[in-house]
């Protein structure tokens, strides 16, 4: 069975990589969209940040995955196995087809449907689901607020400088946030790999009586999301930076800034959010600023259908593969 756990560790790492690629446009679509930085510069700037998320943030948002989304006593590899097949299968479809979803949701998704054929609703845990539930409309919300707050405030700020110097500071001024918003992508999503190696180390007996999160898993989930973010999703990004909105470094700045702070501050309470949702709602906050207009309300409504649909299809598809897996065992 140690096998079998080694493919499963490694099937988890290769959704990490596919979590780094469709999330490589949240990271950079604004800083490529202002060309503050070329495409192939600004996602080895995102990797980067994404590694270096190992080291600061905990492993707030892994103990809710490893824990709180499913009884852990209907764990097993199987179940780990048809999740991650579920979801690996919904995040490539969507990275081909451009679409900008939720990667952590579609691993939820996965979970639960897995669990549901498993062992009925009852090994749902639904003080966790509520929660991403939650959150699924919060965290755009917010960054929205938060990106037109921001804008506003810097506008008011630099109401009196010219439109070169302004341009000028916020090119630099986007390096930084940037910098902050892969942290917090880093942070968050390779904490949802980290909760699924783990939780499969722990019903396996590999971990002891006690579930804990080692750090070897900690460094190989954020090795690996800052890889895909390195090979980055490019229709993706086509679709974040280039067709939602237009934007100008401040804007970028902004968006950013307002993504990074929702990002940071919900993994320190543990609670899984998304990066695609967050800084699209930062985003859309910017372009409102301008105008209603501004925002590309019918690309923005091609997201929102593959947020919505996330969940439920990745929970069928996870449900379906282990009903065909359990055949066999």
């Amino acid at each position: 069975m140690f096998e079998l756990t080694l493919l499963i560790i490694v099937i988890a790492l290769g959704f990490d990589f596919l979590n780094g690629m469709n999330d490589a446009a949240n990271s950079i679509a604004t800083i490529v969209a202002t060309k503050v930085l070329s495409p192939k510069v600004a996602v080895a700037w995102a990797a980067f940040f994404n590694f270096v998320a190992a080291f600061g943030f905990g492993v707030h948002v892994a103990n809710t995955i490893g824990k709180g989304i499913v009884e852990t006593a209907v764990v097993d590899q199987y179940l780990i196995l048809s999740t991650l097949i579920g979801a690996i299968i919904w995040t490539h479809t969507c990275t081909r087809l451009g679409l900008p979803i939720s990667v952590s949701h579609s691993l939820i998704g996965g979970l639960a449907g897995s669990a549901i054929v498993k062992a009925g609703f009852g090994a749902l845990v639904s003080g966790g689901l509520i929660k991403v539930a939650i959150f699924i409309v919060l965290s755009p919300v917010i960054g929205l607020i938060l990106g037109t707050f921001f804008m506003i405030l810097v506008q008011w700020i630099f109401r009196n400088s010219k439109a070169k110097k302004i341009d000028k500071t916020f090119r630099i001024g986007q390096l930084v946030s940037s910098a902050a918003f892969s942290l917090g992508h880093g942070t968050n999503d390779a904490q949802k790999t980290m909760g699924i190696i783990s939780i499969l180390l722990f019903t396996g007996g590999y971990l002891g009586d006690e579930f804990y999160v080692p750090f070897w898993v900690i460094i190989i989930s954020h090795t690996a999301i800052g890889l895909g973010t390195l090979a980055g999703g490019w229709r993706v990004i086509k679709t974040m930076g280039m067709k939602l909105t237009h934007l100008k470094p401040i804007g970028g700045f902004c968006a950013e800034t307002a993504g990074a702070v929702v990002l940071i501050t919900t993994s320190l309470f543990g609670i899984p959010v998304s990066t695609t949702h967050t800084i699209t709602g930062s985003i859309m906050g910017v372009g409102m600023v301008k105008r209603l207009t501004a925002v590309k309300w019918g690309v923005a409504g091609r997201i929102i259908w593959a947020w919505v649909l996330t969940i439920p299809l990745t929970a069928l598809v996870s449900a379906l593969v282990y009903y065909i897996i359990e055949q066999f065992i």
